[in-house]
């Protein structure tokens, strides 16, 4: 991975998250860190905070089909999706990392910022869920949409077209196990360096 796709990655986690004066002040270095990125930037430039904050928890609050939450696209809200947060969070402390806040290890920021330091192998194993969400995120007609644009672009291979296409993705993934899963507790979030 590059440099430059390491920066993106970061980038992307920012624009991703909810709107607060950080990102306000981060937005210069978003346009010159990830030239990708200048069609949010220019969009988040030009309004208000408040009225960027409403339109974030409008897109992103209030709808599954616009979910940041990656297992959820392939695994729904089941015991299913215990497993797969745990896998991940799994993966995580294998890599030195651990989590703060009160968000879920699958929470798209909080896998772009892990990929920016580890790789994209949890973006390409999720990647069926992040080209859902970009499709539905370019129907809905929303900048954050050229925020997912940017980032399946700079993972291998192409883009799915449709939603169909996105979908016959998601079923060729590996196989799970889904026998013996246990329930799972509320995992915090975002990525910090874990003490060994």
């Amino acid at each position: 991975m590059t440099d430059r796709t390491s920066l993106l990655f970061q980038a992307a986690a920012l624009c991703l998250t909810y709107p607060d004066e950080e990102l306000y002040e981060r937005l210069p270095l978003v346009r010159a860190a990830a030239p990708e990125l200048a069609p949010f930037v220019d969009h988040a430039e030009a309004t208000a905070p408040q009225d960027l904050a409403a339109h974030y928890v409008q897109v992103f609050d209030f709808k599954n089909r616009h979910s940041l939450y990656l297992t959820w696209w392939r695994d729904g809200d089941t015991r299913r999706r215990g497993m797969s947060l745990v896998e991940m969070k799994e993966i995580y402390r294998e890599h030195g990392l651990e989590f703060t806040g009160e968000e879920l290890p699958d929470y798209l920021p909080a896998v772009l910022e892990f990929s920016a330091q580890a790789g994209p192998f949890l973006l390409e194993e999720h990647r069926s869920g992040v080209e859902l969400l970009r499709l539905a995120l370019t129907e809905h007609g929303t900048p954050y949409a050229t925020v997912l644009s940017a980032v399946c672009g700079a993972l291998p291979g192409a883009s799915p077209k449709d939603r169909a296409a996105a979908l016959a993705l998601a079923r060729s993934g590996p196989p799970r196990e889904e026998v013996g899963l246990e329930p799972f507790a509320t995992l915090p979030l975002l990525v910090k360096e874990h003490a060994p």
